[in-house]
């Protein structure tokens, strides 16, 4: 058995992770995205399609449109006589994701007072997902937890389109953090950030959120670049 076949045989079963899209090959691209945005794929593992049909009962045509959705969201790439692998983001992914999610985040945070209250409470939800998660020294639930409360945030606007492509933003920046050899050390110090950021939302302070909110990226984007760089540069 190879690490690809031990790596697909780990992921979830489809059940669990599969939602109702309008096609067999966009439910199965939104179970792998998924997979990316809970961890259970990391950059650089191949996908194996024979693997993958039969885990998952899906014809192969099916997983190669499904590869190709993924491939135009820089999810996944295709190398010639060597298969499909999940991406690796450079330093320079890391930059443009962060001015995109900079572009979708903060309106959503600085509009919450337009927000329904189970909005605001889903954001709440999330940062105590993550807690928990630290409580039990679960750091990559902690990292998932993290992504929920990043894609609760840009729900306050209250657009299904930008929910969908806040999925699409989360998923590279998944893949992103697999760079940071510690997780616990990456994520810990921004679940406080989450809770003020709820914390001023909770209270009707959208204005001070989306302040945290700003310095919580700005420090976030810094540390990564930091980490690509010196990776790049072979340091």
């Amino acid at each position: 058995m190879t690490a690809t076949d031990d790596h697909i045989d780990r992921l979830p079963e489809a059940d669990a992770a599969l939602a109702p899209v309008s096609s067999q090959a966009e439910r199965v691209a939104d179970m792998l995205r998924s997979f990316v945005i809970n961890g259970s794929l990391a950059p650089g593992v191949r996908l194996s399609e024979e693997r993958l049909s039969r885990k998952y009962e899906v014809s192969r045509n099916t997983l190669r449109e499904a590869f190709r959705l993924l491939s135009r969201e820089r999810l996944l790439v295709h190398q010639m006589h060597r298969g499909v692998f999940v991406s690796r983001p450079t330093c320079a992914d890391v930059r443009d994701l962060f001015s995109v999610r900079r572009h979708l985040e903060l309106p959503a945070v600085r509009r919450a007072d337009r927000a329904d209250a189970e909005a605001v409470r889903a954001v709440g939800a999330a940062v105590d997902e993550g807690e928990a998660a630290r409580d039990h020294a679960d750091w990559w639930a902690m990292g998932t937890a993290n992504m929920r409360f990043h894609q609760a945030l840009a729900a306050l606007a209250g657009s299904p389109r930008l929910d969908e492509f806040m999925n699409q933003v989360l998923a590279e920046t998944r893949l992103v953090f697999h760079v940071m050899n510690d997780p616990e050390q990456y994520h810990a110090p921004y679940l406080d950030w989450n809770r003020r950021i709820h914390t001023a939302l909770a209270a009707g302070r959208p204005d001070r959120a989306a302040d945290e909110l700003a310095a919580y990226l700005d420090a976030s984007e810094t540390q990564l670049v930091t980490a690509f760089t010196a990776m790049e540069n072979g340091s």
